[in-house]
Formats: structure tokens, C-alpha cells, sequence
């Protein structure tokens, strides 16, 4: 089985900076493109950054300059800084990440989502 973990939320003042962090176990042969995406309340969850494999970033443009998407291969974990905090930050975040993992016979690749971490930003 493969399990995602996000970490590092919490509340913080409007300007401030968190560091979430997405950590993947099981039995994981590789890690694929990993999203962070984020669900105010009432409104659809959307991507706020993405990191292929190779390190290639995207940002959603109300991030831009303030989130920076990281990954640690060797440490199966993502890492999400964010500086500069607004209000309108406020959300639920979470992980998704394409992993390619040891099966019962074989190699099996799925897309997995982690449980979240609430980000509070107050003005």
C-alpha cells in the first residue's frame, strides 16, 4: 500500500511563512509528478504548484513568487515553503503524487491523494 502524508500547517498572521511537507511510504519503486493543490470553502479544489520528475515547476499564478515546490527523491517528500501569507491563502492543502509501486507480481502505478493540512492565514 502507498500512503501520503502532508505536515507543516497551521495559523499564522497575514505575511507570515509555513513549510508543508508531503511524505510518501510503501512500498514505492518511484515517484511520478506531484501536485499541491488547495480547497477554500465552497469553491473547487485547484493546483497551486506541481513538480514533474525531473524537477520542472508550475505555479499557479496567485502563488507565484511567494510558494516555492521542492522534492527530496532519496526522502520520498515534496516540500511546499510559503512566504508572504494572505489571507485568501486559507485553505486546506493537499498532496497528490503519481507513484509507481512494487504490486504482488508486478510493478503498478497509481495517483494518490494525502489527508490534508489546514493552512489559517489571519489579517
Amino acid at each position: 500500500q502507498v500512503q501520503l502524508v502532508e505536515s507543516g500547517g497551521g495559523l499564522v498572521q497575514a505575511g507570515g511563512s509555513l513549510r508543508l511537507s508531503c511524505v510518501a511510504s510503501g512500498d514505492i519503486i518511484s515517484i511520478n509528478d506531484v501536485g499541491w493543490y488547495r480547497q477554500a470553502p465552497g469553491k473547487q479544489r485547484v493546483l497551486v504548484a506541481e513538480i514533474t520528475s525531473g524537477g520542472r515547476t508550475n505555479y499557479a499564478d496567485s502563488v507565484k513568487g511567494r510558494l516555492s515546490i521542492s522534492r527530496d527523491n532519496a526522502k520520498n517528500t515534496v516540500y511546499l515553503p510559503m512566504s508572504n501569507l494572505k489571507p485568501e491563502d486559507t485553505a486546506p492543502y493537499y498532496c497528490n503524487a503519481l507513484i509507481t509501486y512494487y504490486a504482488a507480481t508486478t510493478d503498478a502505478k497509481g495517483r494518490y491523494w494525502g489527508q490534508g493540512t489546514q493552512v489559517t492565514v489571519s489579517s
